[in-house]
C-alpha cells in the first residue's frame, strides 16, 4: 500500500504561509499544518515526520537542523541554504520540485 508524501511548509508570517501552502498543494501529497517560526516548525517535524520541507524565508538554522536530524527529507528553499535539496526561484516552482519527491514505501502503521 502506498502512503501519501507529507509536506511541511514554513514561512515568515501567516499570509506568506497561506501563499506557500497554496503554491505547494497537490493531489499526490498531504500538507501538514505549517509553521511561521523555528519552534513551531521543529515541533511539526517531530510530530508529523514529513517527507518534504518547503521553507521560504531566513530559516537557515531550521534547514540545517532538519537536514541533520532527518537525512532523507527533501528540503526546498527560496534561497541557497546549506542542507537544502533544491532552490525554488519562485512560488510557481514549488509544485514541480515537490513532484520530484519519491513516494514513501513500506507498510502503513
Amino acid at each position: 500500500m502506498c502512503r501519501a508524501v507529507k509536506v511541511l511548509c514554513v514561512a515568515t508570517d501567516e499570509d506568506a504561509l497561506i501563499r506557500l501552502r497554496r503554491a505547494s498543494v497537490g493531489a499526490e501529497w498531504e500538507l501538514v499544518p505549517g509553521a511561521v517560526d523555528l519552534r513551531g516548525a521543529l515541533d511539526q517535524l517531530d510530530v508529523e515526520r514529513p517527507h518534504a520541507l518547503v521553507v521560504f524565508g531566513p530559516f537557515a538554522e531550521l534547514v540545517a537542523l532538519a537536514a541533520e536530524r532527518f537525512p532523507g527529507i527533501r528540503i526546498i528553499t527560496d534561497r541557497d541554504t546549506p542542507g537544502a535539496s533544491a532552490v525554488a526561484a519562485s512560488l510557481e516552482d514549488v509544485r514541480g520540485l515537490l513532484a520530484e519527491q519519491p513516494r514513501p514505501g513500506g507498510p502503513v502503521r
